[in-house]
């Protein structure tokens, strides 16, 4: 089965309905994109947290943090975690996206993938709060 891939480099897979993803390739520019990675990289208050998937406790092969407003708690296999707070580089990063989703959003999960041992599955989340068809903005640097 060919894996699909949401950052070609000609753009969106074919297969994927544009219903369902918008691609913007250089949706910042390199430098500016570099820039906020390493702050990121060097601030961001990270945590690896755990998993239990069949009865075992797995450690999670990234490492994530949680910011947004007060009041946006984020659970993950029943475990309630609080939002750190916006910062001014995730502020930036909102205003930018905004306005080409056409909504406002209250939260971000940040995941680092230190290397290539990290990584997620291919999953579907299943909160609730975000609603039935919730509306995700993904903003990636590509090595």
């Amino acid at each position: 089965m060919e894996q699909l891939s949401f950052f070609a480099e000609a753009g969106q897979s074919r297969g994927l309905p544009e219903e369902l993803l918008e691609y913007h390739a250089g949706f910042i520019d390199k430098q500016t994109s570099d820039e906020l990675l390493q702050k990121f990289i060097a601030e961001m208050p990270w945590k690896q947290t755990t998993q239990k998937m069949w009865d075992k406790a797995y450690l999670t092969p990234r490492l994530t943090s949680w910011h947004g407003d007060i009041g946006t708690d984020y659970s993950v296999s029943g475990k309630i975690s609080n939002p750190n707070p916006w910062t001014p580089e995730l502020l930036y990063l909102k205003s930018l996206v905004e306005p080409v989703a056409g909504i406002q959003f209250n939260s971000v999960l940040l995941n680092y993938y230190r290397d290539g041992n990290d990584s997620v599955a291919w999953h579907s989340d299943r909160e609730s709060v975000l609603g039935k068809n919730p509306i995700i903005a993904s903003v990636s640097e590509s090595q």
